[in-house]
């Protein structure tokens, strides 16, 4: 074999090696669960547990981001191609996607509410961003960049005493009052920091300082899925949710759990989240509702939440709880369909078992690009 190969010409010798790595790389039986059972064949995801079938510019940015993962091209173009068609009326770079698509009360299918939801405008322009480089597709960057500062021009705002803030959407988020409702979760600290890097001195990295700001205004270091924010320089609890922190803020855990260990603010998140392990340890999984105010916890969450939260516990060393949590997170698999749960696995275990990581400037380093090192799957 090694006479052969000395045969072979660079490039020739090239490919044997990728096609070698390839056979190496277990399947992503997970990604490939979710396409089958939650993707259509013209590329839209769909949540068939919601009343009106409905897709979200959420998961078709959720699975764009798996798709660049897992070095499938013609999928990312797929979901794209049914993005901007279906959510932006077929121009990305003219406006922000609407947040929800399904079926109407008259049976009709379309968009559903037109307003834009922030956090799926970042994971959105972040995929594009990194697949324009990793794919050596400029046409893709120049998309991203257009978003991105879209995002900042209808979605950001400047509050008193605090400064620039990403708001949820560009509707509905400033209120009367002179309040105005945030959502921790959707604001991943590696995509602030690569936002910054995309486009410098915009905003972005006032937008990251300030994101910390909120997340150490939880003094319990259990996160509430919504917070208000006030003009007299103060966080609220949230006058319609409260101090519960359950779907939406379990996002949070995960996001922290995947920073890079290089990342300036992550001791700082997480010292500031460790309270959720010992509450794991005492209750034997993650609540599915907890009041952050008291620390007074319901019962246990969903497979989904299980697996969110190991990013976590790996990276504040807990292997005992990671291992009861893992035996928990499997069972994602028994419901292949259940849209919610099978995001935050993907985005965990895919993490945990090392098919991507973000770096320190929050750049994506995608498994395939280098030799694969484990043979565990999901």
């Amino acid at each position: 074999m090694t006479g052969r190969l000395a045969r072979l010409s660079p490039l020739l010798l090239l490919a044997w090696l990728q096609g070698a790595l390839a056979d190496t790389c277990p399947p992503w039986v997970l990604w490939q669960n979710f396409q089958k059972h939650l993707i259509s064949e013209d590329g839209r995801v769909i949540d068939y547990h919601s009343p009106a079938l409905h897709s979200t510019s959420e998961g078709q940015a959720y699975a764009l981001f798996m798709a660049l993962v897992n070095n499938d091209r013609e999928r990312f173009d797929q979901l794209l191609r049914w993005t901007e068609n279906n959510l932006a009326q077929g121009d990305l770079h003219a406006r922000l996607p609407a947040w929800q698509w399904g079926r109407k009360e008259d049976k009709s299918w379309g968009v559903l509410d037109a307003n834009s939801a922030s956090d799926a405008d970042l994971w959105l322009a972040y995929s594009l961003a990194e697949a324009g480089r990793l794919w050596s597709r400029p046409h893709l960057t120049t998309l991203a960049k257009s978003l991105t500062k879209r995002i900042l021009a209808e979605e950001s705002a400047r509050l008193p005493g605090l400064g620039r803030m990403l708001l949820p959407g560009p509707r509905g988020f400033a209120m009367q009052d002179g309040r105005w409702r945030l959502n921790p979760s959707y604001l991943p600290l590696q995509l602030l920091r690569y936002m910054e890097q995309l486009l410098p001195e915009m905003g972005w990295q006032e937008i990251l300082d300030n994101t910390l700001t909120l997340l150490q205004a939880h003094r319990l270091g259990l996160i509430s899925d919504w917070i208000l924010y006030d003009k007299q320089h103060r966080f609220l609890a949230d006058t319609t949710h409260g101090n519960r922190g359950s779907y939406d803020a379990i996002r949070v855990y995960l996001w922290a759990g995947m920073l890079h260990p290089e990342e300036p603010a992550r001791a700082t998140v997480l010292n500031l989240l460790a309270p959720m392990a010992r509450l794991i340890e005492e209750l034997g999984a993650p609540p599915r509702s907890i009041d952050t105010k008291t620390g007074r916890a319901d019962a246990p969450g969903p497979p989904g939440f299980s697996a969110a939260l190991l990013p976590l516990l790996q990276s504040l060393h807990h292997p005992r709880l990671m291992a009861q949590l893992q035996s928990q997170a499997r069972s994602v698999l028994q419901h292949p369909d259940h849209y919610y749960d099978q995001v935050l696995a993907l985005f965990a275990l895919g993490w945990v078992e090392g098919r991507y990581r973000f770096d320190r400037h929050g750049y994506l380093l995608p498994r395939w690009t280098s030799p694969c090192t484990t043979a565990s799957h999901s």
